[in-house]
């Protein structure tokens, strides 16, 4: 018999909401209820046959949670986290975990001072996108990797809510960028010489819609990150290029991408792609027979394996899998980010 984790949802908004699913079909988690400080939202909650703390406090003054998952708005993760570390609560803290590398300190040290678990929900990890270019890399199916371009693309701008106010941890990097950063720095371990960024204000002066950030790996790997939310045409999710070859996913689906391999280096003159105004060899396509053309591989995952993971560290069994160390890599990258753009300069000192 596993011994359930007794938890309770701080939030009940979209990814309260979304947490509440997750949680209420593992056998690992005792869903115990949630708590909002808007009345409705908690109504809504009762609606749905949960049960709905009248209070922070009263959650936590309950022996019974073990774990409190923070779903609030971004500028109030530092102070609610730490005080529920401060009663002793593990915490599983949205993302961003804060709003600059100062505040996350404070809160592994509450972590560290009252000896409770802290971790972040960097679900996309579980993104089976990524999963499917990270085994790619992994395995060297492309040769040595020298560039890498990771993007998500939509056409509607910035929601209405916590993402457009700087109050409030709002704009691109801090919402989209976070996963994106985290995904790279799972998958490349190179150490990282510099940080260059680009945010642009399309349709919002208040916080970033949209960011291209080019990172510089040792080795010659150079991998660009980037969110647009005013594109009407998307470019591909991920494009990945190594000596022997290319691996392009044009949206979130492994199925619809491809790649392709060189199979013979030629030998013989191109033919020249004649344009309007010339031709030109450099640009002319490789023969079919020195090319070789794949499927993707097709990953699957669960995404409630980071809950599972976040149970097993509580009891002992396991260690975290996102770390404190980890968490503050990518934040310390998007502050490196946001002073680059700030000076139009390329940041060397990121950590």
């Amino acid at each position: 018999m596993i011994a359930k984790c007794g938890t309770v949802i701080i939030g009940y908004g979209g990814m309260g909401g979304w947490h509440t699913q997750q949680l209420k079909t593992m056998e690992e988690i005792n869903l115990l209820g949630v708590y909002d400080i808007l009345p409705g939202r908690n109504l809504l909650a009762e609606e749905k046959g949960l049960h709905a703390y009248s209070s922070f406090e009263e959650v936590l003054n309950d022996p019974q949670v073990d774990l409190v998952t923070v779903a609030i708005p971004n500028d109030q993760h530092r102070d609610v986290c730490i005080q529920a570390m401060e009663a002793g609560k593990n915490v599983i803290c949205e993302k961003p975990v804060a709003l600059n590398s100062r505040q996350l300190q404070d809160m592994i040290d509450a972590s560290k001072k009252n000896g409770v678990l802290f971790t972040v929900h960097q679900n996309r990890r579980w993104d089976e996108d990524f999963l499917t270019m990270k085994k790619i890399y992994d395995e060297g199916t492309l040769g040595p990797v020298f560039n890498i371009e990771t993007r998500v693309h939509g056409s509607r701008g910035i929601p209405g809510d916590w993402r457009n106010a700087k109050v409030h941890g709002g704009g691109m990097v801090l919402d989209w960028g976070v996963h994106m950063l985290d995904q790279i720095m799972m998958m490349v371990e190179k150490p990282l010489r510099s940080v260059y960024a680009i945010l642009s204000h399309v349709t919002n002066d208040d916080v970033d819609d949209g960011f291209k950030i080019f990172l510089d790996f040792e080795g010659g790997l150079n991998v660009q990150v980037e969110v647009g939310t005013s594109n009407f045409i998307n470019l591909p999710r991920w494009y990945m290029q190594g000596n022997n070859g290319t691996a392009v996913m044009p949206d979130w689906f492994a199925e619809n991408g491809r790649i392709v391999m060189v199979s013979d280096w030629e030998n013989r003159d191109a033919v020249p792609v004649v344009t309007a105004a010339g031709l030109t060899k450099t640009m002319a396509p490789r023969t079919d027979d020195t090319i070789l053309e794949y499927p993707l591989p097709v990953l699957h995952s669960d995404v409630r394996d980071f809950y599972r993971n976040v149970a097993k560290a509580i009891r002992g069994e396991e260690a975290q899998l996102v770390t404190h160390e980890q968490v503050m890599k990518v934040m310390k990258v998007m502050e490196a980010a946001f002073r680059s753009a700030d000076t139009n300069q390329v940041v060397t000192d990121i950590f």
